[in-house]
Parts: structure tokens; C-alpha cells; sequence
């Protein structure tokens, strides 16, 4: 089967029931996705499918119809994603377990929500566990790199 995962096209020759997770980490050779808790509950595992925060410990690669981005594929051309460089900022990791996931989906929600409400992140990061307790240093990096990002033309929210 064929995926495409940060821009480039990986032809994968797995079960269609294993986990996306294991055939980022296992066979694309993409290290950056963690595994955390194996049943969607922590958000280590967190990527980008079409724009959707989504847990890869529990999605069948063979389900994955649309465009993968994991934490490898953010920065560009030598720059930080403005969430990588927002992260780096705000000093927000500590042991940086959870970190990958909690980027990618403070990456979807700021490209579906530009400028949040501390509610907005609150909701949208609230499956992403930090056993570190980093949270108020995730929602003012969340809110440093929303003031980064460009805001897309027609979304005035």
C-alpha cells in the first residue's frame, strides 16, 4: 500500500491492520511519533491526517485514506514550525515524551482555530497527557505561535 506522509509518497508493504503508528515508526524509518499508552488515551501518538489531530496507536494503516504529517515533516527549509519555535520559546519541554504529540495537535488546532480561546485550547488539547505537568507552558506557547502563524485568507476567527 501506498502513503503519503509528509509530503512524500512510502510505499508500505504491511498488514492493513497494523496500527499507523508502527508502520511510521517501523517501516517509513519516521522515529518522531511516540508511543505512549496504545489505546488513544495519552496523545503521544498524535499525528495529522487531512488536517485532523489523530491517535496513530489506533488507526489501521489500512484505514489511512488521506495525507500524513508527523512531527518530522513541520519544519521547512531549516525554520521551525512557529509551534516548533513557540515550544522552544516558552521552555515548554521537560522529560519531552508527550512533546511530538502535543505539537501536532497544537499544530491542527491552530490551523483550524487561528487565534483560540484559552477554552479552544483547553478543549482541543485536553487528550494530550503530560505527566509533567507542562500545561500552563502549552497554552502560552499555543498562544505565542497563533501570533507566528499567518492567518489563513478567509478565516477571519
Amino acid at each position: 500500500m501506498q502513503l503519503t506522509i509528509n509530503g512524500d509518497t512510502f510505499d508500505l508493504d504491511v498488514d492493513p491492520e497494523m496500527p499507523l503508528l508502527w508502520a511510521l515508526r517501523d517501516i517509513a524509518g519516521l522515529k518522531g511519533t511516540k508511543f505512549g499508552c496504545g489505546v488513544a488515551a495519552c496523545g503521544a501518538c498524535t499525528v495529522i491526517i487531512d488536517g485532523l489531530a489523530i491517535r496513530s496507536c489506533s488507526i489501521p494503516v489500512g484505514a489511512v485514506t488521506g495525507e500524513v504529517r508527523t512531527i518530522e515533516g513541520l519544519a521547512e527549509g531549516g525554520r521551525l514550525h512557529p509551534v516548533q519555535q513557540a515550544w522552544m520559546d516558552e521552555q515548554v519541554p521537560q522529560c519531552g515524551y508527550c512533546q511530538a504529540g502535543q505539537i501536532m495537535n497544537a499544530v491542527a488546532l491552530l490551523e483550524e482555530v487561528p487565534n483560540p480561546t484559552d477554552q479552544d485550547i483547553d478543549d482541543a488539547m485536553a487528550g494530550n497527557l503530560c505527566r509533567c505537568g507542562t500545561y500552563p507552558r502549552i497554552r502560552a506557547a499555543i498562544r505565542r505561535a497563533a501570533a507566528m502563524m499567518p492567518v489563513p485568507s478567509g478565516n477571519g476567527s
